[in-house]
């Protein structure tokens, strides 16, 4: 993966597993930051009486916690959470700095206006607590991205988001025509779940490069071979482990 906003240096990935897809748990811990996985449906933080991943991660006895990012209800994947007052500033700046680089996967039974490319526009609020991609330059959005077809009707998008908006890249989807499967909000069709997952990370953490992948496995549609098979050249092709960039 390689992305111009980083100039993380190459590093083997650490690849990354859970037995129970749609169960919330820390699953590396570095000392001065968890490794997460969310799984889809959950919130990051609670909804009454519902436990949010934070809640989650509290009560299996990790403490001193602080969010840096964030992913979506219908986001799984991963997630990384500071530990301390310090590491969340550094993560935070590093997010914020575009320094961290993420890749998505996203599954659509649509048809898209194109294949691969760079998706960009401002974002504004739309209806319902949705969001829509304007022309303006106003909260810039910009996404890279690449596609395969799967099978008949069915593409998986590899999604680069070089900026960090709300509902960015369920909004870019749908903005060429392929919304989200399951993403009923953005005019996905209804399935299992929503079909986004956050898949790898990568960043420098106090001058050593730490990269991270961890392939989707819950949900019916991304159990598909081709999958798997797609993900495999495109780590051959980057050669560090990640995807490459679409050019």
């Amino acid at each position: 993966m390689s992305e111009p906003s980083s100039s993380t240096a190459t590093a083997p990935s650490l690849r990354l597993s859970i037995t129970d897809p749609w169960q919330a748990q820390a699953i590396a811990d570095h000392g001065d930051f968890l490794v997460a996985y969310k799984p889809p449906g959950m919130s990051f933080h609670r909804e009454g009486d519902a436990p949010g991943l934070l809640d989650i991660l509290r009560q299996a006895g990790h403490r001193d916690l602080h969010a840096v990012h964030r992913l979506d209800r219908i986001t799984s994947g991963l997630v990384l959470v500071a530990r301390g007052a310090e590491a969340a500033r550094e993560l935070g700046e590093a997010f914020e700095a575009r320094r961290v680089t993420k890749c998505y996967l996203a599954l659509s039974d649509r048809k898209p206006s194109k294949k691969q490319g760079l998706i960009s526009g401002g974002m504004a609020p739309g209806r319902n607590g949705t969001w829509r991609l304007t022309r303006e330059p106003t909260l810039r959005a910009v996404t890279r991205f690449q596609s395969v077809a799967l099978e008949e009707g069915l593409r998986l998008f590899v999604l680069y988001p070089q900026t960090g908006r709300t509902h960015q890249l369920r909004v870019a989807m749908k903005s060429i025509s392929a919304p989200i499967l399951g993403d009923t909000r953005y005019g996905g069709s209804a399935s299992d779940r929503g079909y986004l997952h956050a898949y790898a990370l990568r960043f420098d953490w106090r001058g050593q490069p730490v990269s991270l992948v961890m392939a989707p496995n819950a949900g019916l549609s991304f159990q598909l071979p081709g999958i798997a098979a797609y993900l495999a050249q495109l780590t051959a092709a980057g050669g560090t482990g990640l995807p490459a960039a679409s050019p």
